[in-house]
């Protein structure tokens, strides 16, 4: 007796992705379901609707004081003089962080060590004490001027109590604080310029002046401008620090009118709103500067705040548009061979 060895009959392999007798167009898509993101997102929507609550129904937060004082005219000269204070020392301190940057760059080895002194000294000691010494210089040298060097004769002199003044002592601290920081931003930006730029410059024969104004500086200021803006905003907030020397801005002037009426936190409020407006200005204008020196790096510039409203309002509308055309039912489509047979057939 012999076995028999019976072969079983080959699968048929399906080579089509679909069935013929399902409707893939009737099916329901379920999108993943994200959880622990929407717990995290209702607690975060409940911290903030809880903190948005309180500022409406705490009676200690007085608004109606904040309203009473936000357009004293006290609050605005002191917030004309934070201006004026943020505009000069910020002029002065980027003008003297541009020399800083170019001697920090220079051959000579005397302008690199006197610089790198400059940014070393002035990044170590605080603005606080900066601003205190120039207010108080006339204690170390109670007249300057011109004279002979290396004497006590002066040929034009000056009291330094009456030259230094508050405003003075304020710019002082304030720009050469900023300079020593400035400078290291600008000095970062003119090295991230491609070094071929400054040998092709060099090789049509430019001076040094020209190679930096016209060629240099116009490309590193696309990685100087972030940093850049950040420093402005911070010199805004950190004239807030002159009030030690009793100078008239926004918040020495909210400090004293709530010595007065012992109206602490509404007066503080006051102050922080206005510091919240101005630094949102400079935001949107940092965030233009940007996008006009983006122009020779990017092909397509970011949209505008502008823009992207436009944009949304189309999308929805697109979306309107869709929802009330009415969609014909999709064919449903067989295996491989058996709708190209089909087709070919029609």
């Amino acid at each position: 007796m012999t076995d028999t060895v019976q072969q079983a009959p080959p699968a048929v392999v399906n080579r089509g992705s679909h069935r013929a007798d399902i409707d893939y167009s009737a099916l329901k898509v379920v999108h993943t379901r994200h959880y622990v993101r929407w717990i995290f997102g209702a607690l975060v929507l409940f911290v903030v609707l809880q903190f948005l609550w309180s500022l409406a129904t705490n009676d200690r937060y007085g608004w109606d004081i904040v309203a009473k004082y936000f357009f004293a005219p006290a609050i605005l000269r002191g917030l004309g003089l934070t201006l004026a204070l943020t505009a000069v020392a910020g002029s002065i301190g980027f003008l003297l962080g541009t020399l800083l940057a170019l001697a920090r760059l220079s051959k000579s080895p005397i302008l690199n060590s006197v610089s790198w002194s400059f940014i070393w000294f002035f990044r170590s000691v605080p603005l606080l004490v900066q601003v205190l010494i120039w207010y108080n210089l006339g204690y170390l040298y109670p007249q300057l001027g011109l004279g002979i060097p290396f004497t006590d004769t002066y040929l034009l002199g000056f009291d330094t109590i009456t030259l230094i003044s508050q405003f003075a002592a304020a710019v002082l601290g304030l720009s050469l604080h900023q300079a020593a920081y400035s400078a290291e931003i600008i000095r970062g930006g003119i090295l991230s310029v491609d070094q071929g730029q400054l040998e092709a410059a060099a090789a049509l024969g430019l001076p040094r002046h020209t190679r930096v104004l016209r060629i240099i500086l116009p490309q590193a200021a696309r990685s100087i401008l972030p940093n850049a803006f950040n420093e402005i905003i911070g010199l805004l907030k950190g004239t807030s620090i002159v009030s030690v020397i009793a100078l008239g801005e926004l918040f020495y002037v909210a400090q004293v009118i709530y010595n007065r009426n012992q109206q602490v936190i509404p007066l503080l409020l006051v102050a922080v709103i206005w510091y919240i407006v101005l630094t949102t200005v400079l935001s949107i204008g940092q965030f233009y500067v940007e996008r006009h020196f983006a122009r020779g790096a990017e092909r397509v510039l970011p949209p505008t705040p502008v823009q992207k409203a436009k944009r949304w309002v189309a999308d929805q509308w697109a979306r309107l548009d869709d929802n009330d055309t009415p969609t014909a039912p999709t064919p449903s489509v067989g295996t491989g061979i058996d709708a190209k047979s089909e087709s070919f057939r029609l």
